[in-house]
Parts: structure tokens; C-alpha cells; sequence
């Protein structure tokens, strides 16, 4: 176990937090990481209401530790999502891709604590300025949805834990113990992983993406749509269709159209490889096993206090 801001914050045994990401992170995950003693989070932002209630109170059932709900701002229903958080009395709500002045204070009001992702020292502030209890600085690397200025975890790290006086969690790039104990070096007090939960046993993900997920290689991925939301794709048939539109200059609504309603989950969730949007970090290259989540929380930790133990290897 260890202390530090971030563990006790969310009353957590290990500063590790598995992202919320959408399709993969329903309450099966969220409850197996937090009974792992890091903090689990439900994605909401593939859930319509009833769906996130529902989550919700089967991870309340499968775990009496604290876990959270990844709210991420663009999608439709978020005051209904914020209104069954609150009463379902969720302790602790990430949010993201939007302004967190939106909900945050709404939220504090409740007694819930509340995280923002950023990918600047810009809008680490804002968070702060917000009333954040922390924010998640989320490199260029990541998947999902990604920030504009395509700032890298090295430089991000400790440019946010240097704009703010709030714990700052690592996200972008991190799978392994000596990756979190990098970003610890650089000023992070924990980290938020997501893509290395994505190829877990627990994640709702579709076996055929878990599968591709281990198999990517370096270069794999690529950050596309920035015309819209950056987001983070593995190269397929519908990558190269959105690369094609963007290089012949298309607008923003043929890409809409392009994108469509349910493409992230004919890819992530149904297991179409070609035709869906199939959403991963960089960091892919480097997973190499589906594990339950309890082994990923255990196999970081130990590689922390290894890589703390040893720090720096000489021959």
C-alpha cells in the first residue's frame, strides 16, 4: 500500500485508476479494479441513463470499495447522467471533453469529488479555477478522445504538476510500473490508465478488439478527426475512409456524416475490425495479455516498487 494525495482523496490502497472508457468500462471492470485497490470508473459515455443506473447499482453490489463514473461532457443526457449520479450518490465523477465549470460546482455541492481531464497546462488552471479536487494530465499518446495541441506525456506531466497546486493524475502512454513511476518522477501523484484495462478479462470490449489490441505494433495508431474531436485510431477500412475525406479537404458535416451514430460500437463492442472506429493509445503496442484486472493493478504496482527500488539500470 501507499499514501499520498491521490490515495487519499478516493480512500484507495494504490494511486492507479482505470480510465472510464466507452464500451469497455461497465461496472464489471469499474468493481473488479476498485476490489483491486485502485479506482475503478464506470464509461457513461456510451450509456443512456437507465443503462449508467444500472451500472451503477451492480457495482455498488459487486464492491464495497469506492469507485467512480467517467462523465465525458460532449455527449447527449448529461444532466441526466449528473442527476442518477447524484442520486445514486456516486463519491467521486471524472470528467471531461467540455468546460468543467459546467458541473463541477454542482457536483461539490453534493459532497462528490470531482476530477477533470486536460491536455494543457491552460486548462489545468481552469479545472483548478473550478474547483477540481485534481485533474488528469492526458498526453497526446492516449486514445480516445485527445487534445489539440498534441502535447506529449514528457512535456505535459510536469507542466501541469507545475500550473497547479491540485494533485495531477498521469494518463497517455502508461501501462507498465515504470512508466507510473516515470510520471511520478515528473510530478504526477498517480496515473490513469485505460488502454491496458481495455485488454482485460472484465472489460466489456469485444474479445476480437481485446485480441487486436495485444497484437498492435509501434506505429498502429494514428490521431485523426481533428476537424471534429481528436481521437485516437487503430489503422483499418474506416480509418483510411476518414483519411482520405480529410486529405481531399472534406467539411466538417461530411465527416459527421462519415462517422455516423454507433460506429465506436460496431468496432469496440461488436467486434467489426474494418467498418467500426476502434479507439486505443499508443500505448497498445506495449500490452501483451488479456489478465483479469487484478493482475494488471498488481503487475504495475510491483513494477513500481521495483522500479523505485532500482531506479535507474547500469551496465
Amino acid at each position: 500500500m501507499a499514501t499520498n494525495r491521490i490515495t487519499s482523496l478516493f480512500n484507495i490502497d494504490y494511486p492507479i485508476v482505470q480510465a472510464g472508457m466507452i464500451w469497455a468500462s461497465g461496472w464489471r471492470l469499474a468493481s473488479a479494479v476498485s476490489n483491486a485497490g485502485a479506482l475503478g470508473l464506470i464509461g457513461s459515455g456510451s450509456m443512456y441513463p437507465d443503462v449508467l443506473r444500472e451500472h451503477i447499482r451492480k457495482c455498488k453490489a459487486a464492491t464495497d470499495k469506492p469507485f467512480g463514473v467517467n462523465v465525458p461532457l460532449l455527449y447527449p443526457d448529461i444532466d441526466k447522467h449528473i442527476e442518477i449520479i447524484l442520486e445514486e450518490k456516486v463519491p467521486i465523477v471524472f470528467t471531461s471533453a467540455g468546460n468543467p465549470k459546467t458541473w463541477t460546482g454542482i457536483l461539490k455541492e453534493k459532497g462528490v469529488k470531482v476530477v477533470h481531464v486536460v491536455s494543457s497546462s491552460k486548462f489545468a488552471r481552469k479545472a483548478e479555477d473550478a474547483g477540481c479536487d485534481a485533474v488528469v494530465a492526458e498526453g497526446f499518446e492516449a486514445g480516445g478522445h485527445n487534445g489539440r495541441e498534441e502535447t506529449g506525456s514528457m512535456v505535459l506531466i510536469p507542466a501541469v504538476a507545475a500550473a497547479v497546486k491540485i494533485p495531477v493524475l498521469a494518463a497517455g502512454g502508461i501501462a507498465t510500473g515504470r512508466q507510473m513511476l516515470a510520471a511520478m518522477v515528473m510530478g504526477a501523484e498517480g496515473v490513469q490508465m485505460g488502454s491496458r484495462f481495455v485488454a482485460c478479462e472484465e472489460a466489456s470490449s469485444h474479445e476480437a478488439f481485446k485480441k487486436l489490441v495485444v497484437d498492435a505494433q509501434e506505429g498502429d495508431t494514428v490521431l485523426t478527426m481533428k476537424q471534429l474531436t481528436p481521437v485516437r485510431l487503430i489503422r483499418n477500412t474506416f480509418y483510411h475512409q476518414v483519411q482520405e475525406a480529410e486529405q481531399r479537404g472534406a467539411s466538417p458535416e461530411e465527416l459527421k456524416n462519415l462517422l455516423g451514430r454507433g460506429r465506436a460500437k460496431k468496432g469496440m463492442f461488436e467486434g467489426n475490425l474494418e467498418e467500426g472506429e476502434l479507439e486505443i493509445g499508443q500505448v497498445s503496442a506495449l500490452v501483451d495479455r488479456i489478465l483479469p484486472a487484478a493482475d494488471i493493478v498488481k503487475k504495475v504496482w510491483e513494477e513500481f516498487t521495483e522500479g523505485l527500488a532500482n531506479p535507474i539500470r547500469m551496465t
